[in-house]
C-alpha cells in the first residue's frame, strides 16, 4: 500500500527486565475505555477490534471495554449477558437501580470481550449537575450548543460512576483502566479528581489540535514549536475540548501515543512527554496454503468486478481483467488524509496513461463517510440492469444448453444459425436496448447532502474526472463504510481491501494508522506538487506492473505483515500497564522500569529482498516487457523468495535490536 509522509516509524525498543515476568492477572482487573467500542466513528474502533483477541487471550474474564450504548450496535454486535465477574455484576445491579441503564455482554468480534455499555441518552437529565462537578474537578466549562462535549461528559461521569462502584467491590483485587482520547478523557479526569484506587493510563492517538491545524493547511510538523497554543485553539472554538483533553493527559499515570511523530506533537501540544509509545498493530491472519491469500484476492476481486459492470453499465468499454482497483478509505478529512494529493495524482495519471495509449484502466474509491440521502437512483438502477441482464443471460443459456443437449443426443451437429429462435434474438436485443443510458456514470454511489461544497466532489470538477469513456482512470465515491448487507457493495472493509490491487494513504496528518507502507510519499521535506508528482510516479509504475509482478509484491506483503501483529507489537500495552502499576500502587508492584527513550531504538528491518522505499520501490520487480503475456501466471520461485526474506527479517524485539535506556525516576504521580 502507499502510504503518506516521510516520517520515521520507530518506537520504543528496549523492553524493561521484568517484561517476560508475567503480572498476576488473577489479582487484577483491566478496563478499556472508548467512544469506538462497538461504534465505528474511525481508526480506534479498528485499534480495539483487532487487539482484543490478544488481550483476552492474556487476561482471560478479568478484561472488559466500555462504551457508549446504541440500539442498533447493540443489537448487530453485542450478544447480551450476565456478568460473571461478580465484582463487576455488583457495580452494574448499582447502577441500574439508580435509573442509569448499563448493558453489558459479549462483542462479537475474535475474542469476543466483554464489554459494559452505557445509554448516554437515559442519564442526560442529570448533565447540568455533571457539568457543575467537571468544573469542580478541573475548571473547565463546557458550552451549552457543544453537544458532542457535553455527551462525552455524560459518557464520562457514567464511567466514572461506573469504576466507583467496581473499587467498592473489588476484594482486594487492583483496577487498571485504559483511556483512549479525549472522548473517553472526561471520565478518567473525574476518577482521579475523586481519589478512586485505580491505576490509569491516557492514550492518544491523534492530537485534536492537530487535527484542526493540519486541515488548515499549516506546516504543521515544521512549526511544532512556533505554535500559541491557546491562541489557535480559541480561534477554532475547540479551546475546551483541548483543555479536557490536557487535562486527561496531565492526570493519568502513564500517558501513551501510537508513534513517534505523534509523541513529539504531544509533547509540544499538550505539554506532556509520552511515557510510552504502543504502536497500533493487527491481526494478521496466517494461511495454510502458500496461495490462500491470492485466491482470497481473485474471489474477493470478482465481487467488485460485478458492482463495477453495474455502476458502468452502457461504458463497459474497458477490459475488466486489464483493470485496477485502487481505493483510499477513513475519516473524511480531506487534506489531511491526502484525498486532495491523491485527487490530483489521479488527473495526472490519467493524462499519463492516455498519452502512452495505455490498455489499462484504474477505478478508484474513495470509503469515506459524509453527510448522505442514501443512494442515488442512478447507481441502485445500474445495479438492477446488470441482475436483470445477468438472469437474463442465464435462460437463454439455459434455452441454448437444452436444444444443443437434444441434437447431440440424436448424434447431429446442431445449426448454430438455428438454435436460436426469434423469441430468443428479442431478448437479447431488448436487454442491450436497457444497457443504454445517457448520462455518464456517476462519480458518488449516494446523494450528498452538501453536493456543491463537498472538498471531493468540487476537486472532481475541477480536474475533470467525469468517468468518460476516454478516461483511463475512473472514480466512485463511496460516502459510507462498507458493510456486508449494503444492497449496492455487499462487502465487509476487510474483503474489499483483499480484492483491490492498491491501497493509496497519502496523509499529512497520520499519527500512525492502518497502512504499513510500501511506497512512501514524502509529504514534509518536499512542496506539495514535488509530493504530487512522486505519487503519480508511483501510480504509474504500478500500473506498468505484469500480474506475476503484482502477485511477487502481494506475496512480500503477506510475509512482512508478520512485523505489525498484535503478538509483538501487543507487549508495548504490556509496559504501559506495567509502568502505570508501578506509579500508582508503589506499595504493592515494585516495578518501576528502566525506561527507554521513546524517540530512539529499532526502526523496522528492511531486508535487501523487500523493496525500498520511496526512491528505489520500483526497481525491485523486474520491470514488464512487450513480449510477455499479461493472462499468463509465470511461475516464480517463492520458497527461495521467501527464505530469502525469512533470513533478512529479524524479530523488532530480538536482544539485538533492544538497546538499554537510561533509568528514569518517578514518583509525582501516585494516588
Amino acid at each position: 500500500m502507499l502510504r503518506g509522509r516521510s516520517l520515521s516509524v520507530t518506537s520504543l525498543s528496549g523492553l524493561p527486565q521484568w517484561e517476560a515476568e508475567h503480572l498476576p492477572v488473577e489479582d487484577l482487573l483491566l478496563f478499556e475505555v472508548s467512544w469506538e467500542v462497538t461504534n465505528k466513528v474511525g481508526g480506534i474502533y479498528t485499534v480495539i477490534q483487532t487487539k482484543a483477541k490478544t488481550t483476552a487471550d492474556e487476561w482471560g474474564e478479568n478484561y472488559f471495554l466500555i462504551g457508549p450504548y446504541f440500539e442498533h450496535n447493540m443489537k448487530t454486535q453485542v450478544e447480551q449477558c450476565e456478568p460473571i465477574n461478580d465484582t463487576v455484576r455488583r457495580a452494574v445491579e448499582a447502577m441500574n437501580k439508580h435509573g442509569c441503564q448499563v448493558h453489558f455482554g459479549r462483542w462479537l468480534i475474535e475474542g469476543s470481550p466483554y464489554v459494559v455499555l452505557f445509554d448516554i441518552g437515559s442519564s442526560a437529565w442529570n448533565l447540568d449537575r455533571w457539568k457543575g462537578d467537571f468544573w469542580e474537578a478541573c475548571s473547565v466549562g463546557i458550552p451549552h450548543h457543544d453537544r458532542e462535549a457535553s455527551d462525552m461528559l455524560i459518557f464520562g461521569s457514567l464511567t466514572a460512576w461506573f469504576l466507583k462502584e467496581v473499587t467498592d467491590y473489588a476484594d482486594g483485587k487492583h483496577v487498571i483502566v485504559q483511556f483512549h482520547e479525549w472522548q473517553a478523557g472526561t471520565g478518567l479526569i473525574l476518577s482521579r479528581a475523586r481519589n478512586l484506587p485505580i491505576a490509569t493510563i491516557f492514550t492518544t492517538h491523534a492530537t485534536l489540535l492537530g487535527r484542526y491545524l493540519c486541515a488548515a493547511n499549516t506546516d504543521f510538523y515544521n512549526h511544532l514549536d512556533k505554535f500559541n497554543i491557546d491562541k489557535e485553539a480559541g480561534e477554532r472554538q475547540i479551546y475546551h475540548r483541548y483543555c479536557m483533553e490536557r487535562a486527561s493527559v496531565h492526570c493519568a499515570h502513564v500517558f501513551t501515543t501510537v508513534s513517534e511523530i505523534t509523541a513529539i506533537e504531544a509533547e509540544h501540544m499538550l505539554k506532556r512527554k509520552p511515557d510510552v509509545v504502543t504502536p497500533n498493530g493487527l491481526n494478521v491472519k496466517k494461511f495454510s496454503a502458500v496461495h490462500e491469500f491470492q485466491n482470497l484476492h481473485a474471489m474477493y476481486k470478482a465481487r467488485i468486478q460485478d458492482f463495477v459492470r453495474g455502476h458502468f453499465y452502457g461504458h463497459l468499454d474497458f477490459d475488466l481483467e486489464k483493470t485496477l482497483f485502487l481505493f483510499i478509505a477513513g475519516r473524511y478529512e480531506f487534506s489531511n488524509k491526502g484525498a486532495d494529493i491523491f485527487l490530483e495524482s489521479l488527473s495526472r495519471l490519467n493524462f499519463l496513461l492516455r498519452m502512452h495509449k495505455s490498455s489499462v484502466t484504474v477505478v478508484v474509491f474513495f470509503i469515506m463517510p459524509a453527510k448522505t440521502n442514501n443512494f442515488n437512483v442512478e447507481t441502485l438502477k445500474g445495479q438492477a440492469v446488470r441482475k436483470q441482464l445477468w438472469d437474463t443471460v442465464h435462460s437463454v443459456k439455459e434455452k441454448f444448453g437444452k436444444k444443443l443437449y437434444d441434437a447431440l443426443l440424436r448424434g447431429e451437429i446442431p445449426d448454430m444459425n438455428n438454435i436460436l429462435d426469434r423469441d430468443d434474438l428479442t431478448i437479447m436485443k431488448r436487454a442491450i436496448f436497457s444497457t443504454q443510458r445517457q448520462s455518464l456514470p456517476p462519480v458518488t454511489t449516494h446523494n450528498m447532502i452538501d453536493d456543491s461544497t463537498d472538498p471531493i466532489l468540487s476537486t472532481i470538477r475541477r480536474i475533470g474526472l467525469f468517468n468518460n469513456r476516454a478516461d483511463r482512470v475512473k472514480v466512485i465515491l463511496h460516502p459510507e463504510f462498507l458493510s456486508s448487507t449494503s444492497p449496492l457493495l455487499p462487502m465487509d472493509y476487510e474483503e474489499f481491501v483483499r480484492g483491490c490491487h492498491l491501497g493509496v494513504f497519502p496523509s499529512y496528518y497520520e499519527p500512525w494508522g492502518y497502512t504499513p507502507g510500501i511506497y512512501i510519499v514524502d509529504r514534509r521535506f518536499c512542496s506539495p506538487d514535488d509530493s504530487c508528482n512522486q505519487l503519480t510516479q508511483f501510480l504509474y509504475g504500478f500500473c506498468k506492473q505484469s500480474r506475476r509482478q503484482r502477485i511477487i509484491q502481494r506475496n512480500r506483503t503477506e510475509r512482512l505483515s508478520d512485523l505489525l501483529d498484535w503478538r509483538y507489537l501487543g507487549r508495548f500495552y504490556q509496559h504501559a500497564r506495567h509502568l502505570t502499576l508501578s506509579r500508582a500502587f508503589p506499595d504493592k508492584f515494585h516495578m518501576e522500569p528502566t525506561l527507554p527513550p521513546t524517540t530512539e531504538g529499532f526502526k523496522y528491518p528492511r531486508p535487501s529482498s523487500v523493496p525500498p522505499s520511496p526512491s528505489g520501490s520500483q526497481a525491485s520487480s523486474p520491470q514488464s516487457s512487450d513480449v510477455e503475456d499479461e493472462n499468463e501466471d509465470e511461475r516464480y520461485d517463492e520458497e527461495e523468495e521467501a527464505e530469502r526474506d525469512r533470513l533478512n527479517i529479524k524479530s523488532p524485539f530480538s536482544p539485538s535490536h533492544a538497546p538499554r535506556g537510561k533509568k528514569k525516576l518517578h514518583g509525582e504521580f501516585k494516588n
